[in-house]
């Protein structure tokens, strides 16, 4: 297969300290973005501290070394700029987007709380406060809360890494201290294991001097082990039912393993193919059979990725979702399911499908790298992940070269290997995280609460 060279100049580094480097220079624009990926998600926290990623993600903008509280959202909002940060399975990233002149601003700011962030009892519990409302309002109070992401995992994984809510439970996270923060900072905000990505309207230079006088020194200090977080696919379908108080009709979803995008990226983007060919446009499969053709759900869904294709490392989840009426049995939207991944599996999409498909996303990755915000966090995430940000630029002639066959095979992997199915029922009862839920062949609920994924600050 051949791969168009990547479009974008792309310049790497690493400092003394083990800091991670990227710049991508594009004069094209007059703004520039920073961003800072660590290496640490929700699958990477402590068993018994729940949410505490996405809960340290939150006390990184609560002042720092040099910067008092709000001292950080003033500096750049008085910049022209907007800033932000988000928590992922395997990485938490921050990042800003001011105006060209303003860089070395931004990197002082990215520097000063990697440096030394502030730290102290008040802050922690007025974000444990914080974290907690986000959760009654994402998940608790909302209709189809944690759908499918943290809901779904449990069913279809059995650690506790792959199968935990990474939003956190209300105890743990009231039990979290500042020494277990400080030790979590102290272990993955260790600057070799982070990546500083620069992007848009800078000299490479002068950026590179810059980044070295705010973050070089920084102490260097031992970089955490990265675990794996590999486990057998399930040999059958699991199954478990949620009760839902909020939501108005029956939902279903239903997760397979993808294949490994490190060691597998055309596989990967077959099974990413696949579930546009099934769920994405009215002329795709599952719109077009369950619901036009047989009415069976009012909405319905797929694609490669539990929060996103690319964003994570292995394993991750292809996830099929559909609401459907209440009279309408799940068994029924289940075999309908079937069917079509069988035909897919048998005889493949045709060229004209598979071609509009492409043109989909190919349309969708050029609109979303116009702003230098997506670009500068997909480059920055995939260099993370895979250690190759110029996924990011061959994306779309990666996709062009996916066969039918490509696709037909992903299709086929499905259908060969075990599932998790979740089924979500309108009730009275409200989803309580500490009672146990109707399963069928399922493993053990290990921490259910719910959230919403890669939950912003």
């Amino acid at each position: 297969m051949s791969v168009e060279p990547p479009a974008r100049e792309i310049h790497r580094v690493t400092l003394a300290n083990g800091l991670r480097v990227l710049v991508v220079p594009d004069p094209s624009t007059p703004v520039v973005g920073v961003a800072v990926h660590v290496d640490v998600g929700f699958r990477s926290e402590p068993q018994g501290r729940t949410g505490f990623a996405h809960l340290f993600e939150h006390l990184m903008f609560q002042g720092s070394e040099s910067l008092e509280k709000l001292a950080h959202f003033r500096l750049v909002q008085s910049s022209g700029g907007m800033f932000n940060g988000s928590t992922h399975q395997d990485y938490t990233d921050y990042f800003q987007v001011l105006p060209g002149a303003a860089l070395e601003r931004a990197l002082f700011l990215e520097a000063d709380r990697l440096r030394a962030p502030r730290l102290t009892e008040e802050n922690l519990r007025n974000q444990v406060d914080v974290v907690k409302e986000e959760i009654r309002l994402n998940v608790l109070n909302r209709p189809y809360g944690g759908f499918p992401w943290i809901l779904l995992p449990p069913v279809l994984y059995d650690t506790f890494p792959n199968a935990h809510n990474g939003y956190g439970d209300f105890t743990e996270l009231e039990q979290a201290t500042v020494d277990d923060a400080a030790a979590f900072f102290d272990t993955y905000y260790a600057p070799g294991n982070a990546q500083l990505t620069v992007a848009g309207s800078v000299d490479v230079d002068a950026a590179l001097a810059l980044i070295e006088k705010h973050f070089g020194d920084i102490p260097a200090r031992p970089t955490p082990r990265r675990p794996s977080f590999a486990e057998p696919v399930p040999g059958s379908e699991r199954r478990r039912s949620v009760p839902d108080a909020q939501a108005p009709l029956p939902a279903l979803a239903l997760g397979y393993r993808l294949p490994d995008p490190g060691a597998d990226l055309d596989g990967y983007l077959g099974h990413a193919l696949l579930g546009s060919v099934l769920g994405d446009g009215e002329a795709a499969r599952l719109q077009r059979r369950l619901v036009h053709a047989d009415s069976l759900v009012t909405d319905v869904s797929a694609g490669a990725g539990l929060l996103g294709p690319l964003d994570a490392r292995d394993p991750d989840t292809f996830t099929i979702t559909a609401m459907h009426p209440v009279g309408v049995d799940p068994d029924r939207v289940l075999a309908a399911v079937d069917e079509e991944l069988d035909q897919l599996a048998s005889a493949g999409p045709t060229v004209e499908e598979l071609s509009r498909q492409v043109a989909r996303w190919s349309a969708a990755l050029h609109q979303e790298n116009d702003r230098v915000m997506n670009r500068m966090l997909g480059l920055g995430a995939r260099e993370l992940l895979y250690g190759r940000a110029e996924i990011s630029d061959e994306l779309p002639a990666r996709l062009a070269a996916i066969t039918p066959d490509q696709v037909r095979d992903a299709a086929a992997a499905l259908r060969g290997a075990g599932r998790g199915v979740l089924l979500i029922e309108p009730s009275a009862q409200q989803w309580d995280p500490a009672e146990p839920t109707t399963e069928t062949a399922a493993p053990e609920i290990v921490d259910p609460v719910g959230a919403a994924a890669g939950e912003q600050a």
